[in-house]
C-alpha cells in the first residue's frame, strides 16, 4: 500500500502573519539598539582623551605665540612663556604664563590657579584679578591661553557622528561633542567640539557666549609628536562676526618642566623671574 502522506499544515491567516512579523520585526530592533548602545562611545570619557591630546599631564612648558591678522594683514604679535602643571586634588590645571613680546610687556605675568585668573605688572607692582573672557589679542581670550582641562570644566553630550573638514583640509570622521559649562570658571558658555573618531584629536569647536551668540571657530592642526603624543602645534581663531579677523596660535619648544607649586601662587607673582 502507498505511504499515507502527511496532512497539509494550516494556513496562516494575515493577521497572524502580521503579528509574527511584527514580533519578529521588534526583536531585531532590540537587539540592533542594544548594539548601539554597547557601541556608543562615552562622550566624557572622549572629552577626556581629547584634553590629554591637547596637554600633557606631566608638568610642562611651552612658548605661545599669538599672531593677529586682520584681513590676511598681519596686525600684531604677541609672544608668552607658559608654565602648567595639574594639582594633586582634582586633576586641575595651574597655568604660569609670562610675556616675552611685544618688549613693552615683558616681564608681565598671568597667573590662572582654580577659578582665580591674576595679572601681574612689575610696572605698577600690582596683582589684579582678571576674567577669562576677557580679550587678551586678536580673537584670543585670556582663558585661551591658559592650560584647561575641558572635561573638567563642561559636561558633554554626542550630538553627531559625521564627516567634516578639518584645518588641513582633510576630511575626517568626527564625534560632534556639545560642552555645557560645568563650573563657574568655564572660559564659555558652550561649546561644540569636534574630535577625530578614531585618534580623538582635536579637530574644530565652535565657542559660545552664555546667551548663544557664537563667538569664534577654532581649527586645530599641525599635528607633531610632543612630549609622548601627537598634539596640535597650531590652532587658527576665527572671529565668529567677522571671518577677516583671525588670530593664529603657535606651540613650540615643549619641554618637560616641573615647576615648583610656589610659583603658582598669587604672593610669589613679584618674585617670577624667566628662567
Amino acid at each position: 500500500m502507498p505511504e499515507a502522506s502527511r496532512p497539509a499544515a494550516p494556513p496562516i491567516d494575515a493577521g497572524r502573519r502580521r503579528g509574527l512579523l511584527g514580533a519578529a520585526a521588534t526583536v531585531l530592533g532590540l537587539a540592533a539598539a542594544g548594539r548601539a548602545a554597547r557601541a556608543a562611545p562615552d562622550p566624557q570619557a572622549l572629552l577626556a582623551a581629547s584634553d590629554a591630546i591637547r596637554n600633557p599631564t606631566r608638568p610642562f612648558r611651552v612658548t605661545v605665540t599669538l599672531t593677529d591678522f586682520e584681513k590676511g594683514v598681519q596686525v600684531s604679535s604677541t609672544t608668552l612663556i607658559s608654565y602648567a602643571r595639574t594639582l594633586q586634588a582634582g586633576g586641575q590645571f595651574v597655568s604660569l604664563l609670562r610675556f616675552e613680546q611685544p618688549l613693552r610687556d615683558a616681564g608681565k605675568v598671568m597667573l590662572k590657579n582654580g577659578s582665580d585668573l591674576w595679572f601681574y605688572d612689575p610696572g605698577t607692582k600690582a596683582a589684579v584679578r582678571i576674567s577669562p573672557q576677557q580679550r587678551l589679542t586678536g580673537q584670543a581670550a585670556n582663558g585661551d591661553v591658559v592650560t584647561v582641562n575641558f572635561a573638567r570644566d563642561y559636561r558633554a553630550s554626542i550630538a553627531a557622528e559625521e564627516d567634516i573638514v578639518d584645518g588641513e583640509r582633510k576630511t575626517r570622521r568626527a564625534y560632534k561633542l556639545q560642552l555645557k559649562a560645568a563650573s563657574d570658571d568655564a572660559t564659555y558658555g558652550s561649546i561644540e567640539l569636534w574630535i577625530d573618531a578614531a585618534s580623538h584629536a582635536p579637530l574644530k569647536a565652535r565657542f559660545y557666549a552664555e546667551t548663544g551668540r557664537l563667538l569664534k571657530t577654532a581649527y586645530y592642526r599641525k599635528f607633531q609628536p610632543q612630549l609622548g603624543a601627537d598634539r596640535p602645534t597650531e590652532t587658527v581663531i576665527i572671529d565668529g562676526i567677522e571671518p577677516q579677523s583671525v588670530t593664529l596660535v603657535q606651540l613650540s619648544g615643549y619641554a618637560w618642566r616641573d615647576a615648583p607649586a610656589s610659583w603658582f601662587q598669587r604672593d610669589y607673582l613679584p618674585r617670577f623671574t624667566a628662567e
